[in-house]
């Protein structure tokens, strides 16, 4: 029998002060979706676990959507669900190498994956653009380029958007293994001819996943899954966020921790947007992390509130609610003095951005109006791990780029830098110089 969830909305209560309350069944999904739902975490890495042919107006290309098995932060079998888009054919001697994508926020409801979208193996179309035909972000940046170059692309959904359990929205490490275990799903499959030469690229909460998988090598040299072996050539991350890079350096004490979480929860407060973004983090690290409360955090109506929407909404649609139930007292559903911060900040670090050396080349693409990703963000990662011997450019796009513009204006730079690490072309260690 299908679950049934209670959402508190503010009817009249605006006014009055009245709290009313209305119920509405967990959000449906299609067939594919619902089917995967029930199926458990069980298999190697990469591991296909159901797919199905779909159709894409992409010349010369066929595509899927998968249902594949991954982990996360915490060690645990997950599944994820996603795309596979390739080029029609035989594949050359050698094979295709892959493209595996990392979308950017959609929300944290179980149908709030882009694959789930009526024609999802399009190039990317954004909810805030005009020409935007939808809700929500979905499709595959470049994706028309990158298979008349004869690439193989994956594109993940991340787990808990529509595979079962809870997302664990911007936890890096986590949206990271979605990530590769795409790469690894689409290889193991027969039909795409890929080989395994592989690109990384991303956006905003994907670009934080890039950059977490750049510092990963364990992970992705391990053995056993179901497409062994990967070679990534080159991380691409535009305008990627990173929340665990602005934590104090040195010991994590208990004042640290508290200072760490109260900056964060400051520069994301300023708007509903921001606030959704930033309360969605909290409820997704959370489902990462078991051990924590999300009452250390918000009051009691806040607890409730989170839950309702962010496991029936996607992020507009939350957004919106918050704005429309509360305006201006959003904020009034975290706790002015949270608790178990310390617990909170050692999860916030474990599911970020690990400052590690990457294992290849990273290149970062940011606008200058980025109010949802401050550049410092990436700026910081690029200090430190530059220091480690890494090679990590980042680019000022031209113009005035806000977080929004960044896919579409970065594309023609971006396209060449993938061209040429997959041909092998040596690059010049791109890390500012002293």
């Amino acid at each position: 029998m299908k679950k049934i969830t209670r959402l508190s909305v503010l009817a009249l209560g605006v006014a009055f002060g009245v709290l009313s309350t209305a119920v509405f069944a967990d959000p449906p999904v299609q067939p594919f979706y619902a089917a995967v739902m029930k199926m458990a975490p069980e298999g190697k890495l990469g591991q296909v676990i159901k797919q199905e042919k779909i159709e894409t107006s992409v010349k010369g290309a066929q595509a899927w959507r998968i249902a594949y098995i991954s982990s996360d932060i915490s060690g645990r079998k997950t599944i994820s669900t996603g795309l596979v888009v390739a080029p029609l054919g035989q594949a050359p001697a050698g094979g295709r190498p892959v493209m595996t994508w990392a979308h950017g926020t959609t929300g944290a409801a179980q149908n709030c994956g882009p694959s789930q979208v009526i024609d999802p193996a399009v190039p990317l179309n954004e909810y805030f653009l005009v020409g935007g035909n939808s809700w929500t972000d979905y499709g595959i940046p470049a994706v028309e380029e990158f298979i008349k170059e004869g690439y193989v692309l994956a594109a993940t959904d991340y787990q808990g958007l529509g595979s079962g359990g809870r997302h664990q929205y911007s936890v890096a490490a986590t949206n990271g293994m979605d990530t590769l275990n795409a790469a690894r799903a689409a290889g193991s499959m027969k039909e795409t001819g890929a080989n395994k030469k592989t690109i990384v690229y991303g956006w905003s909460q994907g670009g934080g996943a890039v950059i977490a998988l750049a510092g990963m090598p364990d992970y992705i040299k391990q053995i056993g899954t179901a497409f062994d072996g990967v070679d990534i050539v080159g991380f691409v991350a535009l305008a990627p966020q990173d929340i665990s890079i602005l934590a104090p350096a040195g010991k994590l004490d208990q004042a640290a921790a508290d200072k760490y979480l109260q900056g964060s929860q400051k520069m994301f407060l300023d708007n509903v947007f921001n606030f959704t973004h930033a309360t969605m983090y909290y409820w997704g690290t959370q489902a990462a992390f078991p051990n924590l409360k999300l009452s250390d955090l918000f009051t009691d109506e806040g607890v409730k509130v989170a839950n309702d929407i962010y496991s029936n909404k996607c992020m507009h649609a939350a957004s919106d609610t918050f704005n429309f139930n509360y305006g201006a007292n959003y904020a009034s559903l975290l706790k002015s003095a949270p608790s178990n911060t310390l617990a909170w900040a050692q999860a916030m670090l474990k599911g970020g951005v690990p400052v590690v050396k990457p294992i290849a080349p990273v290149q970062i693409y940011f606008g200058t109006k980025d109010t949802a990703v401050p550049p410092m963000m990436h700026k910081l990662y690029q200090d430190q791990v530059c220091k480690l011997g890494g090679n990590v450019g980042r680019m000022q796009l031209p113009g005035e780029q806000s977080h929004f513009t960044t896919p579409g204006s970065s594309k023609p730079f971006y396209l060449s830098w993938i061209k040429d690490r997959v041909v092998g072309k040596p690059l010049e260690n791109a890390c500012p110089k002293n």
